[in-house]
């Protein structure tokens, strides 16, 4: 129920330019005591900066700010927001690697000092974990480098609900479940309503449009740095979100590749993998032309997987033969795919660099051609592929490290849950490229998150505890058998 007589923020004429670039162009923005608003758009329609001026990480060139009905002046900054309970869960994440996840927790929340501030510290985010996440297998004294993606993702959501010496009012969550399985999501969400229902208030970003229909009183839709559609969820059907979001899902490629597959035969096999806890000796086997899934809840060994075949391809392992040369994408973008200090070219050409010297140096123009033609395919958006790379938005830097690999001369592309945060359009664009691929030929490995995602895989691989407990055949798999195995004891589907 839409709570609209009281607002915690809003934002009116919000202008914003980076350069030549216009990112928000007189947008208006508010949330409800009590609600939870969706926002949704494509990567580039200017979200983040709209989040970010909120934040107080950016200022804005024009338009006004106002927090609990209070006009805010021009130093608005993070300290002011955080000080009136504003919470902000990045995307990209800000916790320190190198420290405790109770030490991050004491950076967070200033008041936790003096003696014994280690200890509560731990206690007040081991709390709110186990609230927010029960069953989370997070200690409060682990170093947070040590953890995989998905805890570091839980760590940062629950030190910003945590309360300390001033209440938490508005917590805006920039793709919470990216890095989340679907049980972990499922958890999070239904914590979120709960802290609407007692009368906080959420802005949610999310690219899985079923969570945005599902958890948000209210949904603005934003495109190329403008409001194209604000008003309340229950008005919002998946086509009809996705219309104001301006894409159309397209079949064609998908029956397309139905028929190359089902006229493909039986092709050679390219990859044959072993898990190193494998019990018996089920293993992933894929063909060439094929789309493989791997499955389960987060952390039960697909990522190892991944590396296992990916190490093979170097240097010959008992468990694993890989006939062919192969590439990853990463889907933690940030610490394990892009190159941070190069540009767009360098970043998608650097997988393909012994084919692009000549007479010992890198040829300029031929590294520039690769980078120019994968720029169209894959429609990265910049205006030059010379400019840094942290100049894109997730989206587009997450389509360079599929051009980087598509670009090379890998017949083998491992993908390990590379779809983090990138919205449905070119999500969208790149299952189309990624069938494309497989009917010239490629092989994909797909390890994914979303359940939804495997309906575009030939054969999916479930894992639990490091071993392969379920494969199911596309005409066979459901949401529920992926499920069921997610979580059987022992045992195989």
């Amino acid at each position: 129920m839409l709570q609209a007589t009281e607002k915690i923020v809003s934002l009116s004429g919000m202008t914003k330019s980076f350069g030549a670039v216009r990112a928000l162009a007189n947008v208006d923005l508010a949330v409800g005591v009590g609600e939870c608003l969706g926002l949704v758009g494509h990567n580039g329609a200017g979200k983040s900066t709209l989040i970010n001026l909120l934040a107080g990480t950016l200022a804005p060139d024009g338009g006004e700010i106002r927090v609990n009905g209070v006009t805010q002046a021009a130093d608005y900054g993070v300290r002011r927001a955080g000080a009136q309970g504003i919470r902000c869960v990045f995307q990209e994440l800000s916790l320190c690697p190198n420290l405790s996840v109770a030490e991050n927790t004491r950076i967070y929340h200033k008041s936790l000092r003096g003696w014994g501030w280690r200890r509560n510290a731990a206690a007040l985010v081991q709390r709110k974990l186990d609230e927010i996440f029960p069953g989370h297998g997070i200690s409060a004294h682990a170093t947070v480098g040590d953890l995989p993606i998905g805890q570091r993702q839980m760590v940062e959501i629950a030190r910003a609900f945590t309360v300390t010496d001033g209440p938490t009012r508005l917590v805006v969550l920039d793709e919470p479940t990216s890095s989340l399985d679907a049980v972990a999501g499922k958890q999070l969400l239904t914590y979120v309503r709960t802290f609407v229902a007692e009368g906080g208030s959420c802005l949610l970003t999310s690219h899985l449009l079923g969570d945005i229909l599902d958890y948000c009183d209210r949904i603005m839709v934003m495109k190329d740095g403008g409001v194209v559609a604000d008003r309340a969820a229950v008005e919002f059907d998946r086509e009809s979100l996705v219309a104001a979001m301006g894409n159309v899902v397209s079949e064609a490629r998908i029956k397309a590749h139905e028929r190359a597959v089902a006229a493909r035969g039986e092709a050679p096999e390219i990859v044959r993998a072993l898990p190193k806890q494998q019990a018996d000796q089920t293993a992933l086997v894929a063909h060439k032309g094929e789309i493989i899934g791997l499955a389960g809840l987060a952390g039960h060994g697909q990522t190892r997987l991944l590396l296992q075949i990916y190490e093979a391809a170097e240097q010959r392992s008992a468990e694993t033969t890989v006939a062919g040369p192969v590439a990853l994408i990463a889907g933690d973008r940030q610490n394990d795919g892009v190159l941070h200090l190069w540009s767009i070219a360098r970043n998608i050409s650097v997988r393909s660099m012994r084919r692009l010297v000549k007479a010992g140096l890198i040829d300029g123009a031929a590294e520039a051609a690769l980078a120019n033609k994968w720029r169209e395919r894959i429609r990265i958006k910049t205006p030059d592929v010379d400019n840094n790379i942290l100049s894109l938005s997730g989206g587009n830097q997450q389509k360079v490290l599929f051009a980087r690999a598509l670009g090379s001369d890998a017949g083998i592309i491992l993908m390990d849950d590379p779809m983090r945060g990138v919205d449905v359009g070119t999500k969208l664009e790149v299952y189309e490229l990624i069938r494309a691929e497989a009917e010239a030929g490629r092989t994909f490995i797909w390890y994914t998150t979303e359940i939804e995602e495997l309906n575009n895989c030939d054969h999916v691989y479930v894992m639990r505890d490091g071993q392969i407990v379920a494969d199911v055949a596309r005409a066979d798999l459901t949401e529920e058998k992926v499920l069921q195995a997610s979580f059987r004891e022992g045992g195989r589907a």
